[in-house]
């Protein structure tokens, strides 16, 4: 360690001086830009050279808000950069990424990233971040060379994936958003539960971030993008007579606060989610079902999201890593069936609506500075593409501009605007019917309907960990379903509670059964977290979009929650009026 701190003291005196005049072009591009060209010149004896060197600067200017039963309960406005420096040894083959075990080299305390346009201190920052990740990186490569002693190196993967340098530039857009109205509004929203005393927590926030990142790499790429979202959520809770809880959230998604819907519209479906929790908390508790099982609205994309998109992607083990399950269950199946053969999935980023809908995924470049096309990822039901970052993975050694989201080794890969079709439907309204045919051809007494899944969930951390725990040999497992109905054959429905699905996983696809003739878009906030938890602890999200129909799968299991219930209050709740 001592040699290494040697180290970071000769880069520190081979370095030349910092300009302290402010060039005349974007102070913070331009200092990006320098410190970039200086730092992949390093030239230190006995230390091997920075390759590659990249800057990305995520820019967000945020208002917030949150309220319950008409009372605020937060409100903020913030204005912040965060800077994520990659330094790279060796060569795109073979360096000091990809490795479980690497330094992170001595770190200085920096604090926020400057708001201020003072160009002498962007260059400060990001020197100071670069000099402690190049001690970091070769001190890497050495314990990584050690380590692949006992590897063979025959079938190694590359390290990094080269890519054509880009040039965009596009402007940020300020956030203007009237505070006082949208305060009020959302403690207008909150003060809806109220009225439903069997609610146990509610609470609605308001989220409007504008802002965007700059990315500026040695391969003379340079990019800043905006990136704006809104959103109000109502997430809400109750408990059944025997202690169980459970919960329903409504969102609504924009691209900007302006674009939200109109307050009257969250009204109705606030309400509408409030008065679905009170019916669930006091429906029957579920119990094993195996058979047909009907996805309606949204529940169809919902589905589609968990267990199509998720294993689109695929993860790379580092060098040194423990063993474990693959990161798709698509892995290694290039070219195989993963849908009826009617089926066609296309990620479109370039497209920006639908059916006058904007797209809530649509992008221009990704987090590494390359432009995606749109990507054909399944035809006629047979496995076509993956969804790709510049981290080579088996059988694929370059990007199609799918990092989107930062990880720990690498930029994690997540579609955009993921559209789903069949070439043979049936009228959506017949769906019902066609699974009513199938339960009485089977003798069954009811059949199930899904017509909203818990996802993005709102679910406790400790609901989450017991559904992983029983989902083994399963890659990504499915979150509950929140409205789940029993269909009998007469078409009279009964909503259930408490119910999750045993062994549903990309294979379950290739048993649809039949496919509506609706497209349901269904916009939702992403992230690396299980279920895309709302509250999972991943700070950076992204935004998508999927557009799919309705569809039956067959021979699906659901079982009843076996799980410690908690206990009923036993002081009575005080009477809501003020």
């Amino acid at each position: 360690m001592r040699a290494l701190l040697l180290a970071g003291a000769a880069m520190t005196a081979a370095v030349v001086a910092i300009c302290a005049e402010a060039p005349a072009s974007d102070p913070l591009l331009q200092a990006m830009r320098d410190e970039v060209n200086r730092s992949v010149k390093l030239n230190i004896p006995n230390l091997e050279a920075p390759y590659f060197v990249e800057y990305l600067l995520d820019e967000s200017d945020q208002f917030s808000v949150s309220a319950s039963l008409g009372a605020l309960l937060s409100r903020s406005r913030e204005h912040f950069r965060v800077p994520d420096v990659e330094v790279r040894v060796g060569d795109y083959k073979f360096d000091n990424t990809n490795f479980a075990g690497g330094g992170a080299g001595s770190r200085y305390d920096l604090g926020s990233f400057p708001l201020d346009n003072d160009y002498p201190l962007f260059r400060r920052y990001l020197w100071l971040e670069t000099d402690s990740l190049y001690k970091g990186a070769v001190e890497s490569i050495s314990r990584k060379r050690a380590a692949m002693r006992n590897v063979n190196q025959n079938e190694q993967l590359n390290d990094f994936a080269h890519a054509e340098p880009v040039h965009l530039i596009q402007p940020f857009q300020k956030l203007t958003v009237d505070e006082k109205t949208w305060t009020s509004r959302t403690r207008t929203l909150s003060a809806l539960f109220a009225k439903y005393p069997d609610v146990k927590t509610s609470r609605v926030e308001l989220h409007a971030d504008n802002g965007g990142y700059y990315v500026v790499n040695s391969e003379g790429t340079e990019v800043q993008t905006p990136e704006n979202v809104a959103y109000v959520r109502a997430r809400a809770t109750a408990q059944s007579p025997d202690g169980m809880t459970v919960h329903d959230a409504v969102t609504f998604h924009a691209l900007d606060v302006g674009h939200l819907p109109s307050e009257e519209e969250m009204t109705r479906g606030v309400t509408r989610m409030a008065e679905n929790l009170v019916a669930l908390a006091r429906a029957p508790k579920g119990e094993d079902y195996s058979g047909p099982v009907l996805f309606e609205a949204e529940a169809g994309p919902q589905i589609f999201a968990e267990v199509l998109a998720k294993n689109l992607v695929l993860a790379r083990a580092a060098v040194g890593a423990r063993g474990g399950m693959p990161s798709s269950e698509f892995e290694g199946r290039m070219g195989s069936r993963v849908l009826p053969d009617t089926f066609d999935v296309v990620d479109d980023p370039t497209q920006k609506e639908w059916r006058g809908k904007a797209l809530f995924g649509s992008y221009d470049v990704d987090r590494e500075g390359v432009i995606p096309k749109p990507l054909h990822l399944v035809e006629k039901g047979t496995l076509k593409g993956f969804l790709l970052t510049r981290q080579p993975v088996r059988g694929f050694e370059g990007s199609n501009g799918r990092a989107r989201l930062p990880g720990r080794q690498a930029n994690v890969a997540d579609i955009s605007n993921l559209f789903i079709k069949s070439s043979e439907t049936m009228p959506a309204a017949d769906m019902k019917k066609k699974l009513i045919e199938l339960i009485q051809a089977r003798n069954k007494p009811y059949g199930i309907i899904v017509r909203k899944m818990d996802f993005p969930s709102t679910a406790s951390r400790g609901e989450a960990i017991r559904i992983l725990q029983g989902a083994q040999g399963t890659t990504h497992p499915v979150s509950m379903p929140l409205l789940a109905y029993k269909v009998f054959p007469d078409g009279r429905e009964e909503l259930l509670r408490g119910m999750r699905f045993r062994g549903f996983n990309a294979k379950s696809l290739k048993d649809i059964l039949a496919v509506g003739d609706d497209a349901t878009v269904f916009d939702f906030i992403d992230n690396s977290s299980p279920f895309s938890m709302v509250d999972g602890g991943d700070s950076y999200t992204t935004e998508t979009s999927i557009v799919a129909p309705s569809i039956i799968i067959d021979d699906l299991e659901l079982h009843p929650v076996d799980d410690e219930l908690p206990k009923l209050p036993v002081v009575p709740a005080p009477e809501l009026v003020k």
